[in-house]
């Protein structure tokens, strides 16, 4: 039987009424809370977990991971049974596998500076939510993710310290228009307070973890050993001379100064691979950089600009924006050359660079080297 009266109204103006979305479930506070405002929408909301491949060492703690564990299903599956939500979960090790520990492991061996959660959300996670969803008839997906969509643009979250449209500018831009993004406009503290509120008090105690979701950090050395080996090597300074020994330049990134296992204070500068040495300085300068090109640049913008425009720019998560020159060159202007107002640090191949016109996500891409 139709509902009726003013609820019944107000479900049928929702945005989603009527209308089914699959909506990825980590067993946090953010996609449980983002499943229930949809529902409150006038969603009808399917809740997916994907099981995603972890690292089986013995050293590798996985309580520290907040994803994949009985624990977080089991949230996921009792958020749902509150909800009279249906609950499934789809198994993605395999692929996770290869996309996103394969990317990992790969990019390091060739001396690179990988990102795997924006990869992950682009090749694994939020592409294999719209998997499930095609399977099963459904056109739209939802995450709790903290950004907005309008149209056919990636804003900015109103709350910019849990932002993470950097965390999205890999993704393709036809997923823009199937995709709900319901805690763009909300901060952490009201996610938390409509938990409390709607009788999910219970995340209250649950950590959120920092590691990535299938190696914990204090594992990962172990973990890199076993897929790359020891490869010993020495670390030298600007002039070529020996001062150290590293264990692989997997290990480190360029502007790391932690874990060289020198006497006094150094900076990676860069990696010279056929020799497998390490370049450090003790001048902080020497790893501050103002040019770099970009390649394999993702648009997420109808339409690449054809010329040289000014914007801002963001390498590291949460890393504050910084303003930029961009030239395009080449066909679709997937390649990029950058020139920031002020030198950065940690200007690393393979590190992503994500731009942004005013609260306009605009893509991102790869760094390929540092320019001159």
């Amino acid at each position: 039987m139709a509902g009726t009266g003013k609820k019944a109204d107000a479900v049928a103006r929702a945005p989603g009424a009527g209308r089914k979305i699959v909506v990825g479930l980590s067993g946090g506070v953010d996609s449980s809370v983002a499943l229930l405002l949809l529902a409150q929408q006038g969603w009808e909301p399917v809740g997916v977990s994907l099981k995603m491949a972890v690292w089986k060492g013995k050293c590798n703690a996985l309580k520290e991971n907040v994803c994949c564990t009985d624990e977080s299903f089991g949230n996921a599956a009792r958020v749902c049974k509150k909800l009279g939500v249906p609950h499934y979960i789809y198994n993605v090790e395999k692929a996770f596998e290869k996309r996103v520990m394969g990317y990992f492991v790969e990019e390091l061996s060739r001396a690179r500076t990988p990102n795997p959660c924006l990869v992950c959300n682009r090749d694994l996670k939020v592409k294999m939510l719209f998997e499930w969803a095609r399977k099963h008839g459904i056109h739209h997906v939802a995450t709790g993710h903290y950004a907005e969509i309008k149209g056919s643009k990636l804003l900015r979250a109103a709350d910019m310290k849990k932002d993470q449209t950097y965390g999205l500018c890999l993704i393709p831009a036809a997923w823009l228009g199937k995709l709900v993004l319901p805690l763009g406009k909300m901060s952490k503290q009201q996610v938390y307070d409509i938990a409390i509120r709607e009788g999910l008090g219970f995340y209250a105690g649950v950590s959120q973890s920092q590691d990535l979701c299938f190696v914990s950090e204090h594992a990962m050395k172990p973990f890199l050993f076993e897929k790359l080996g020891k490869r010993e090597g020495d670390i030298v300074d600007e002039q070529g001379k020996r001062v150290g020994t590293h264990y692989g330049l997997f290990l480190y990134t360029v502007g790391q100064r932690k874990g060289l296992g020198l006497p006094s204070a150094h900076f990676v500068k860069g990696f010279d691979v056929k020799k497998n040495a390490l370049i450090v300085t003790r001048d902080r300068s020497k790893v501050l950089e103002k040019k770099f090109s970009v390649e394999n640049f993702n648009w997420l913008a109808a339409k690449a600009p054809a010329r040289k425009f000014s914007a801002m720019v963001q390498i590291r998560t949460h890393q504050p924006e910084v303003a930029a020159t961009i030239a395009p060159r080449g066909k679709g202007g997937r390649t990029l050359e950058v020139e920031c107002s002020v030198p950065i640090e940690g200007i690393a191949p393979g590190q992503i660079c994500a731009i942004y016109k005013g609260k306009v996500c605009l893509g991102g891409g790869p760094i390929k080297c540092a320019l001159a």
